[in-house]
């Protein structure tokens, strides 16, 4: 069965525990809902935040939520030199690998609060390819 990436991002209201694990589980309940995604056919989940984000792992929320077999990864995006327009602070962002039968152009992006601005930069670049 094929294996295809799903994206997605948040913003947490604070550097704290609670801020950061309510934000990772609404994106994460997010992306299930609109990918119909079955824990089970979840083969990976790689969480980053932005350097001001580090009170608590992104995947203490998946696991709440019932992905104990899911294989899970936290770390920390680029620390970009100099100012980043394209930069979204305390932004939690995940790639999730799926087994589905389903091509990749299915596979629907979530990007919540803050981080809505990281999907509005994909769509300029999208806007921008030949047809």
């Amino acid at each position: 069965m094929p294996v295809r990436g799903i994206r997605g991002a948040t913003t947490a209201t604070a550097n704290t525990a609670e801020a950061i694990v309510e934000a990772t589980d609404e994106l994460l309940r997010e992306l299930v809902t609109a990918n119909q995604l079955d824990a089970e056919e979840v083969c990976f989940a790689f969480f980053t935040t932005t350097s001001d984000l580090n009170a608590e792992f992104p995947a203490y929320a998946a696991r709440r939520i019932g992905w104990v077999d899911v294989p899970l990864l936290c770390s920390h995006d680029m620390n970009v030199a100099g100012p980043n327009p394209r930069g979204v602070p305390m932004c939690i962002r995940i790639l999730l690998l799926y087994n589905t039968s389903l091509p990749q152009s299915a596979m629907r992006v979530v990007y919540l609060r803050g981080a809505q601005a990281i999907k509005a930069d994909l769509d300029s670049w999208r806007s921008q390819l030949p047809l």
